[in-house]
C-alpha cells in the first residue's frame, strides 16, 4: 500500500516513533513517506496523522482512501490537546487510546480500534511518551494489517475537550508539598517547558530525573 505518515511539528516527541513505524511498514513491503507538512501529502491508500497540531483540510484528506489518528482518550471524551497529560494530572493510571478516522470536526471520526495504557504512578514524561508511542505503533500496524477496514463505530457519549497547554502550566506552588504536585512534575518537559516556581520576588526553574536503583 501507499502510506503517508504526517507529523506537522518536526520537533514533536512523536518523531522517533514515527520513524520507527515507517521502518516497520517498509519491512512489510509498503511504500511509505514521512512528511511534516499536510500540503506535501501524496495520493495513496492511507494517511496517518501523528500528534498533529493543525487540522488537515478535506481536500488534502481526499488524497487518501483513509486518514487515521491515534488519540489518548476514550473519545468523545477528552478531545483536543495533550489528553494523556491532562489525565495524568487528574490522577488517572489507566489511559484509553483511540484509533479513528479523521473527520471535518476535531477528533470526530468513526472509531476503528482502542487500547489502554497502564501506569503505576511513578513514570516521568519520557516513560509516558515511550509507552504512548509504542502503543500508537501497535494500533496503526494492527489497523493496516486488515486494511481496508470493514467499518468503524460512531462515537457515543458526552463530548469534552482539553485546552492547549502552555509553559505556564508547569508552574509549581511553593506552599504545596512535592507529593501534592508530583503528577505535574511527571509531565513537565525539562527542556521545552520545565517546572518552575516563584518565591521572594524571583523565579526558579526545576528539572526532574529519575535515579535508577
Amino acid at each position: 500500500m501507499k502510506i503517508a505518515l504526517l507529523v506537522d511539528n518536526p520537533k514533536s516527541w512523536i518523531v522517533p516513533y514515527a520513524k520507527k513505524l515507517s521502518s516497520e511498514l517498509k519491512k512489510r513491503g509498503h511504500d511509505v513517506v514521512l512528511i511534516n507538512s499536510a500540503e506535501a501529502m501524496p495520493e495513496g491508500d492511507c494517511a496517518v496523522f501523528l500528534s498533529c497540531e493543525k487540522m488537515v483540510p478535506a481536500d488534502i484528506r481526499a488524497r487518501n482512501t483513509h486518514n487515521i489518528v491515534v488519540h489518548g482518550s476514550a473519545l468523545p471524551e477528552g478531545k483536543g490537546w495533550s489528553p494523556l497529560t491532562w489525565q495524568i494530572l487528574e490522577g488517572r493510571t489507566d489511559i484509553p487510546v483511540t484509533l479513528f478516522e479523521a473527520g471535518e470536526a476535531v477528533d470526530s471520526g468513526d472509531v476503528y480500534a482502542e487500547g489502554t495504557l497502564h501506569f503505576e504512578g511513578h513514570e516521568l514524561v519520557d516513560e509516558l511518551r515511550e509507552r504512548q508511542g509504542e502503543l500508537t505503533i501497535a494500533l496503526v500496524l494492527e489497523f493496516l494489517e486488515t486494511f481496508p477496514p470493514k467499518g468503524g463505530r460512531k462515537q457515543k457519549g458526552t463530548e469534552t475537550f482539553y485546552r492547549r497547554r502552555t509553559p505556564k502550566d508547569s508552574e509549581l506552588d511553593p506552599d504545596k508539598s512535592i507529593a501534592e504536585q508530583f503528577n505535574l512534575l511527571r509531565v513537565v518537559d525539562n527542556e521545552r517547558y520545565p517546572a518552575f516556581f516563584r518565591h521572594r520576588g524571583h523565579t526558579y526553574e526545576l528539572k526532574i530525573y529519575k535515579k535508577e536503583k
